[in-house]
């Protein structure tokens, strides 16, 4: 009898062992996720026949309750739409199409029905259409990545309503308008602020002065007036980019955040005189050349440990490194 209950109890436990964690639901969705794609090579370790919390590329399961919570797909031969069965994965935290360029189509509407998600990335891949509205209704989002596609239209202004967001980035795509009033005046943290390489025209919303950014990038649109706001003693902003629009205003009159490693405003209207303030700055990265600067570069700092590329054509500028002033 102790015989037959020992085997019994070493059964129960090989059982155990081996049994599939990965839950059936979230299993049945993945396998229609690569039937979507056409049974690719790139998903070829997800198989019927094997566990998905252990076997499976590209995929995460709760330690606990074995439901997907991590999506990953990146640099393989996919084609076609983002499957809407992605929108099934309730558990979701995180969902990362990367460097799939035959991936097309809008962003996937069935992505709202992820309220889990914290961490979102559509980059490098060859999306059209709009910033959807509905990603602002995924509250727990810290990241968010729409970068390297060709998306166009304006930018939502509810994407200021995400109170957990520590990075935006919608650069390298075809957003038009300008830049939305609400993002000066985001719910919860400030996010490190990315619209490079876009199509933004008018003026900056005088609002953003109200934020305290990590990191913006507001460069290669069309902005234009004053950016003056984007600095101040106050801030701990370390890297700002104005760089390759219209913007038009006095650099002599700017006060720096003391945190500011890396300044780049070339190839604006940016007029006046750089301020003595610059050499108390602990800068990495300069560079204001292509504008209507004008006096002596002050002396001190980090401002002549950069080349003459840095300053060059402006309207008077001059001094060390460039030539000496008359």
């Amino acid at each position: 009898m102790r015989i037959l209950f020992n085997f019994l109890i070493i059964s129960t436990l090989f059982s155990l062992c081996f049994s599939e964690l990965c839950n059936p639901q979230d299993k049945k969705i993945l396998l229609r996720i690569k039937q979507h794609f056409g049974n690719p090579y790139f998903l070829s370790s997800w198989k019927s026949d094997a566990d998905c919390c252990k076997a499976w590329y590209s995929v995460e399961c709760d330690r606990v309750t074995h439901r997907i919570i991590s999506l990953s797909l990146f640099a393989g031969e996919l084609s076609g739409q983002i499957p809407p069965e992605v929108g099934d994965l309730v558990n979701l935290q995180s969902l990362t199409f990367h460097k799939l360029s035959n991936i097309t189509g809008p962003i996937q509407p069935t992505i709202s029905k992820l309220k889990h998600l914290r961490f979102l990335r559509l980059n490098w891949l060859n999306l059209t259409g709009s910033v959807p509205e509905f990603v602002s209704q995924l509250k727990n989002l810290t990241f968010l990545d729409f970068s390297f596609n060709s998306l166009s239209g304006s930018i939502p202004s509810s994407l200021s309503l995400l109170p957990n967001l520590d990075a935006l980035h919608l650069d390298r795509n075809d957003l038009t308008g300008s830049i939305p009033e609400s993002f000066g005046a985001f719910q919860g943290k400030v996010p490190s602020l990315y619209l490079s390489h876009n199509q933004l025209s008018g003026k900056i919303p005088a609002s953003l002065g109200n934020m305290d950014f990590d990191v913006i990038d507001l460069s290669r649109n069309k902005l234009e007036g004053d950016a003056s706001m984007l600095f101040g003693s106050s801030k701990t902003t370390q890297f700002i980019d104005l760089s390759r629009n219209v913007l038009e205003f006095d650099f002599s009159k700017v006060v720096f955040p003391s945190s500011l490693t890396n300044l780049d405003v070339n190839h604006n209207k940016i007029y006046g005189s750089i301020p003595q303030q610059m050499t108390q700055l602990n800068l990495q990265f300069l560079n204001v050349s292509y504008n209507r600067l004008c006096r002596e570069i002050p002396v001190g700092g980090k401002l002549q440990s950069f080349d003459n590329s840095s300053y060059f054509h402006n309207r008077c500028l001059c001094g060390d490194p460039l030539a000496s002033c008359k």
